[in-house]
């Protein structure tokens, strides 16, 4: 896996062209080779606020992921009653949806991104709060006060996930060292997200063969501090795939969910 290297200079990664699927990205990484551990069988022994992720049975109604329309009047509401169920928080809101897929004519032809190749968290402390400001800002001050989360849901658009799956490592093994605050420019804005510096304590994992009809439900931001925070994530290449796997086709949703407490 790709980690950042911490030189003391902030690095910059930005997103344009159609459908945001050029990049460019400054800083200086690292590969490291890092044990992943297939946690098949162990789903019910996970917790969002102690490992910081979930995988989830949940069969969707969608029919068509590349059906923008659909996606939006069908499976936002799914992604926002599973999250309410997950998390326990009183709203969750639907704010951003990113298709990849891991071939290249794909990606062409759907006008998608691939696979993320760093070690990365998608918000950070100033960055999560600051997305409730952007997009609720009439609302942002009372949201604030009390517990907000930012989460993410990802799936197999269609399945089984055979190649490049995502690796995601248990919160706890974190350290606040370990987050290097990176510059996100898109087009019409400037946010934040952590690259991630490697330390030989974290533990990863994943979810071998991941199907259409399961989701992974992960914190990308908690503003408590007792428990999970921030879930290192990242696309890796699986030693077990078989040879001429089919290319990963997968959809990630991020949500806010705001609490009463």
């Amino acid at each position: 896996m790709a980690y950042v290297v911490e030189t003391g200079e902030k690095p910059v990664s930005a997103s344009y062209g159609p459908g945001g699927t050029l990049h460019t990205h400054t800083g200086t990484y690292a590969d490291h080779r890092v044990r992943i551990e297939d946690l098949r069988g162990r789903e019910a022994a996970l917790a969002l606020d102690r490992e910081g992720f979930r995988l989830v049975d949940h069969p969707t109604r969608v029919t068509d992921f590349y059906d923008e329309d659909e996606v939006r009047a069908v499976y936002h509401p799914e992604l926002e009653r599973l999250v309410e169920r997950e998390t326990g928080c009183a709203r969750a809101v639907v704010f951003d949806h990113t298709r990849r897929a891991g071939d290249d004519e794909i990606r062409e032809a759907r006008q998608v991104r691939g696979p993320v190749r760093h070690v990365h968290n998608d918000y950070t402390e100033w960055s999560g709060p600051q997305r409730v400001r952007d997009l609720l800002p009439d609302e942002a001050d009372e949201l604030l006060r009390h517990r907000m989360q930012v989460v993410q849901v990802w799936r197999a658009v269609r399945g089984p996930i055979l190649s490049s799956p995502l690796g995601i490592c248990d919160a706890r093994s974190i350290a606040p060292a370990d987050l290097v605050p990176t510059e996100r420019r898109y087009p019409n804005r400037v946010g934040e997200i952590y690259h991630i510096a490697y330390n030989p304590a974290h533990r990863w994992y994943y979810f071998s063969e991941m199907t259409r009809d399961e989701a992974l439900v992960f914190k990308c931001y908690d503003s408590r501090r007792d428990v999970a925070r921030f879930t290192a994530h990242c696309a890796f290449d699986d030693p077990a795939s078989p040879p001429h796997a089919s290319p990963r086709e997968s959809m990630e949703a991020r949500l806010l969910c705001f609490f009463r407490d």
